[in-house]
């Protein structure tokens, strides 16, 4: 199951909702929302940028209701469950608008003007776009070494099981449209392992998508969320759970086929 050719039935996107889960992250939350609004909105791109507070210790929320005041796209929201990166994102997913979504990093990892090349795809009917950062015209930039070789490690395992040319699946910066999240549900994973949870599901429950590549920078500030002896159980356990459906659901959770939208002669 392999890169796909866009759907014929997708239809043009409205606005584009811009997720971002954020803990503790005082340093960054600013610049990152600034720059990925301007040049949004420079691109004259609609769009609203739902801000995920998960439970933060420091002056983040306090930052987010100053920014709130000149950024009227700016929804900044609290999130008053469990926390966790993927209790975060599904938060912000059940309170944003758009009919499309890009899932983004608070700490200013990634590029605002990949999200705007995310939205083109999306609009030339994708239903799912996928970054890479390991593909030509990708780039990382301070990869702390042993993260790398881990990643490298845990996405060419994921594209053996489940045979597929994406390789960069662990990346949290993806864009959907909003009937893949629909599609997806419930989603089950609690923290980091969404970042798989989500693309995989996409794949096996056939939503077509496309990969292109993306810049990464290692954050300047704050401290990173992602604690690699922590996950490694849980990715394996949502790798392993999607992989099973893939295999023995007998397409129960499959999209149905696309109507055609042509006139009957």
């Amino acid at each position: 199951m392999n890169q796909t050719s866009p759907g014929s039935g997708g239809s043009a996107l409205r606005l584009l909702s811009v997720v971002v889960p954020a803990r503790d992250e005082e340093g960054s939350i600013a610049p990152m929302i600034e720059g990925l609004h301007r040049e949004l909105r420079e691109r004259q791109l609609p769009h609203e940028i739902v801000v995920v507070d998960d439970g933060s210790t420091d002056r983040t929320w306090e930052i987010l209701a100053g920014l709130r005041r000149h950024i009227a796209e700016l929804v900044p929201v609290q999130n008053s469950g469990a926390h966790g990166y993927g209790r975060a994102v599904a938060c912000g997913l059940d309170q944003m608008s758009g009919d499309a979504v890009v899932i983004m990093m608070a700490d200013a990892s990634d590029d605002p003007r990949d999200a705007v090349r995310y939205w083109e795809q999306l609009n030339a009917g994708y239903d799912c776009v996928f970054g890479s950062r390991f593909v030509r015209g990708g780039s990382v930039v301070d990869y702390p070494p042993l993260k790398l070789q881990l990643n490298r490690l845990a996405n060419f395992f994921i594209r053996v099981l489940f045979r597929i040319k994406l390789n960069d699946t662990t990346n949290a910066f993806k864009a959907y449209r909003r009937e893949v999240i629909d599609g997806c549900r419930p989603l089950i994973a609690p923290h980091f392992n969404l970042t798989v949870e989500l693309p995989l599901k996409a794949i096996v429950r056939g939503f077509t998508w496309t990969m292109i590549p993306v810049s990464w920078r290692n954050r300047s500030s704050g401290e990173a969320k992602l604690k690699i002896k922590e996950m490694g159980s849980r990715y394996l356990f949502i790798v392993l759970y999607v992989w099973l459906e893939k295999y023995f659901s007998r397409g129960d959770y499959r999209r149905p086929p696309a109507r055609s939208t042509a006139p009957t002669p």
